[in-house]
């Protein structure tokens, strides 16, 4: 075994977890690409093009990779796809939606994926999830017997999932939050960060925290003043890396959006007020 195939860990019977070699910011550790069966496997999400990392992937694999999956079309978790698969002659399987804002241009579907849709991997029964919120095109994988649910972006270890319009909507993402609390889930691997050994109590915590955070966008506006997205985030987000503060502004829009989903609030020329 080779030093980088030792980093490659067993996180659930069938399933192995490998960090892509891109922490930052808004990666964390890095994207966590995972191989996923017993025999025939599949790659979920091999992150960045990066040499290395997908060699110690294929390497890793138990047996012929039989689809590259990808959770959702951003970069730092699919920039790698197009690169496995012409190496594995596996094709990429995604879920066909086409996003408007932040993706990868260069990702190209080869074989759809739709929520409902099984795969037999061995000794691993792999079944697609969709749940959007973080993007329109995102979709979660459950592992049927472990019960683990490999969540991409939906769910991550340690820090608050990002929900940018226009692909990603607040309204989606609360649905899709229920719809996992009533699934039987024993962990939860994210895109990024540790496992979570806890997703009952993880997924309580970030429904919580969202409906926080949505109380007081609201309060900024019984002010009955206009503000902007921008003007809000600042005052809220007050420990925030300013590099960040774009990305909180469009968090904000997203809470926003929403409220104006429930009558709650409406943009006009000089800003969001109370409705």
């Amino acid at each position: 075994m080779t030093a980088a195939t030792a980093q490659v860990q067993q996180v659930a019977p069938g399933v192995m977890r490998l960090t892509a070699p891109n922490p930052g910011p808004m990666t964390g550790p890095g994207t966590n690409s995972y191989i996923v069966g017993t025999g025939p496997c599949v790659i979920i999400d091999p992150g960045v093009d990066d040499a290395a990392h997908l060699d110690t992937l294929i390497a890793a694999a138990p047996g012929p990779v039989v689809a590259i999956v990808i959770t959702h079309a951003h970069p730092d978790h699919s920039g790698g796809a197009r690169a496995l698969a012409d190496t594995t002659g596996a094709p990429i399987r995604a879920l066909p939606v086409r996003l408007a804002g932040v993706r990868d241009r260069s990702l190209v579907v080869d074989q759809p994926l739709h929520d409902g849709d099984v795969l037999t991997l061995g000794d691993v029964t792999l079944e697609a999830v969709h749940a959007p919120g973080h993007t329109a095109d995102h979709l979660c994988f459950y592992a049927r017997e472990s019960r683990l649910l490999l969540a991409g972006d939906t769910v991550m270890a340690d820090v608050t999932v990002v929900i940018l319009p226009p692909d990603g909507r607040m309204t989606d993402y609360f649905a899709s939050l229920e719809r996992l609390q009533g699934m039987a889930i024993d962990a939860i691997a994210p895109g990024h960060g540790r496992l979570l050994h806890d997703p009952a109590a993880e997924l309580q915590q970030i429904v919580a925290h969202r409906r926080a955070r949505e109380a007081e966008v609201r309060a900024v506006l019984d002010d009955g003043r206009a503000h902007s997205a921008e003007t809000i985030a600042n005052g809220l987000y007050t420990d925030l890396d300013t590099r960040l503060l774009p990305v909180a502004a469009a968090q904000v829009e997203a809470h926003l959006i929403r409220l104006a989903e429930f009558d709650q609030a409406v943009q006009t020329d000089d800003g969001w007020r109370s409705s």
